[in-house]
């Protein structure tokens, strides 16, 4: 049987340390000397030694008492403190790129960098630019298809970012934090104003013409009819309870925005500024993808097809 200065000597920690642990409960004393001090018997050495280890690495108190009561409650300990080690690290590489963003420019830029990179967090949140797709849904639209589209339309920040990615992110969260570019209603009037329309059926099948059109972009093909733009006009139709006629596609330039929405273009292009691999082309948005089937619509009908800008009803 040791004594606490004997255990403390052996694991090379101080007596205040061991008194600390067996206090809490972690290392429990094997008995009592006729004079009231604590005794430990040999594996409150290997107990001691494994809880400075799971302190080294980070874990608290509380969950070292877990993995020493729990033999598979380690696991779960580690992945925890690797997400909580994840999150440091991407919230340094944030501060580090931005650092470098404010060394690189000019006197003049450095105010307005300032102004931008002071009004995010580090890492950024993605909160301010969910709230603006959200005040453009439908009213009552349904929960499904709003996380559809917000995983569509809000791009998450890269764990490791450039500077250029940095200054980005921060103009794409300050154009969606501005106030309402709109008189009277944040929400966009995509069709006529008498039209009546089944938003949720539209969305649907926007989000199937998007995809295939996706891949027409990604191939680099000029915009053309073909599935993509059957799909696109089928969404509107079916959308308003009618039928994918050429009738209908005559008119369909028409129902749609008269013009481009400079906000939600300018969000599209900072969004696959942001998007965009170091070598590569980037992965198409639903903004560039609703331009070229509305240019596609346009080749096809003949006639003048509005300035789109990615924007759903």
């Amino acid at each position: 049987m040791w004594s606490i200065g004997e255990l403390a000597e052996r694991a090379g920690v101080t007596v205040k340390t061991v008194r600390f642990y067996s206090d809490r409960g972690l290392l429990p004393e094997a008995a009592r000397s006729a004079g009231g001090h604590r005794r430990y018997g040999p594996d409150a050495l290997d107990r001691l030694r494994l809880i400075r280890s799971l302190r080294t690495l980070g874990l608290p108190v509380t969950e070292v008492g877990r993995v020493l009561d729990r033999d598979d409650a380690l696991e779960d300990a580690v992945a925890g403190r690797l997400r909580e080690v994840g999150s440091q690290l991407t919230a340094l590489r944030w501060r580090e790129a931005a650092l470098q963003l404010l060394g690189d420019c000019t006197v003049e830029e450095r105010a307005e960098r300032l102004r931008l990179i002071g009004a995010i967090d580090t890492p950024p949140s993605t909160a301010a630019l969910a709230r603006f797709w959200r005040r453009t849904l439908p009213a009552r639209f349904p929960a499904r298809l709003a996380a559809k589209v917000l995983d569509a339309a809000v791009p998450q920040p890269p764990a490791e970012p450039t500077p250029a990615q940095v200054l980005i992110f921060a103009r794409l969260h300050a154009l969606v934090s501005g106030p309402c570019h709109r008189a009277v209603d944040c929400r966009p009037v995509f069709l006529l104003p008498d039209a009546e329309y089944r938003p949720a059926v539209l969305y649907e099948g926007l989000a199937e013409a998007y995809a295939l059109a996706s891949a027409d972009l990604r191939a680099r093909r000029p915009p053309r009819g073909g599935e993509a733009l059957d799909c696109f006009v089928s969404a509107y139709a079916a959308s308003r309870g009618t039928r994918d006629t050429p009738a209908f596609r005559r008119r369909l330039p028409g129902l749609l925005p008269p013009g481009a929405d400079p906000v939600i273009a300018r969000y599209w292009e900072l969004t696959a500024e942001l998007r965009a691999p170091s070598s590569g082309p980037a992965e198409p948005t639903a903004g560039a993808a609703h331009s070229w089937l509305c240019a596609a619509l346009k080749t096809r009908t003949g006639r003048p097809a509005p300035a789109p800008d990615g924007r759903t009803p």
